[in-house]
């Protein structure tokens, strides 16, 4: 058995647990939008609705969509490795040959999610190298019943139709 506290251990026994990839979005009162992607993303209650995710204390793109309070969390589909490493990327225009569209609330809906999340923010709280942030739904939509974005053992990949039950 390794320590908790080994850091490279630590992500190898976690990584036996995949995870579903979203970007989340915002736009800023200029106009700009900023991007970030989670792997860490959840519902928390049905009554009334919250979700929550866990941005990394060093994202430069977190502290500007928490300062405009509302976001869209988009559930990436299979075919969007492309979308994920180019908003997990440092700096650069995250939305760049990246079709979207505007939310109710304003916040970008990126074209081919599979579904989409209107959120405003809640409450955030520290966790260890990470923030918890706990948002209200506004809205949320299925675009297309295809297969989501899935991240396990350190790579991207899909489920087979049949294992999800759908033929």
């Amino acid at each position: 058995m390794t320590l908790a506290t080994d850091p490279g251990w630590y992500r190898k026994v976690l990584a036996h647990y995949p995870t579903g990839v979203c970007a989340v979005t915002a736009t800023e009162a200029d106009g700009e939008r900023a991007g970030f992607v989670v792997g860490s993303f959840t519902s928390v209650s049905l009554d009334p609705p919250l979700i929550a995710f866990f941005p990394d204390k060093s994202s430069s793109s977190w502290p500007r969509i928490e300062r405009v309070g509302r976001f869209c969390v988009n559930v990436l589909g299979a075919d969007q490795e492309f979308v994920c490493r180019q908003f997990a990327a440092k700096g650069g225009d995250k939305f760049a040959g990246i079709g979207w569209r505007e939310s109710a609330s304003g916040s970008p809906i990126i074209d081919g999610a599979t579904a989409w999340i209107d959120c405003e923010l809640s409450h955030v709280h520290e966790a260890g190298d990470h923030y918890a942030v706990f948002a209200r739904v506004l809205g949320l939509d299925v675009v297309h019943d295809g297969s989501p974005l899935i991240f396990a053992h350190g790579g991207y990949g899909r489920f087979a139709p049949s294992s999800c039950g759908r033929p």
